[in-house]
């Protein structure tokens, strides 16, 4: 289980929520005002620091104004692809 925001796993989410950030053309103090939140916060999640539950996740969502199924199964097609990378590489 990925207990630390040092897994790869959740560095997966965290740069799949700076992807659609800054896709959306996003800033993160804008996405800080809609969330009502600090630039601060954004910034920790963003680097790692600041693990996210579920109710927080669907919030940066909706503020983003993406669904957050849609982004749940973008995330599990990266982390199924870096999976399957990773077990490529451990058979050598």
């Amino acid at each position: 289980m990925a207990a630390s925001t040092h897994h790869q796993d959740y560095q997966l989410l965290v740069a799949a929520l700076r992807d659609a950030r800054r896709k959306a053309k996003v800033t993160q103090l804008e996405l800080a005002d809609r969330i009502g939140n600090t630039q601060t916060f954004i910034s920790k999640v963003e680097r790692g620091e600041r693990r996210l539950d579920l109710v927080e996740l669907v919030e940066f969502c909706e503020a983003l104004n993406i669904s957050a199924v849609e982004f749940l199964r973008a995330y599990l097609r990266r982390r199924g692809l870096a999976g399957a990378t990773r077990q490529k590489l451990a058979k050598g």
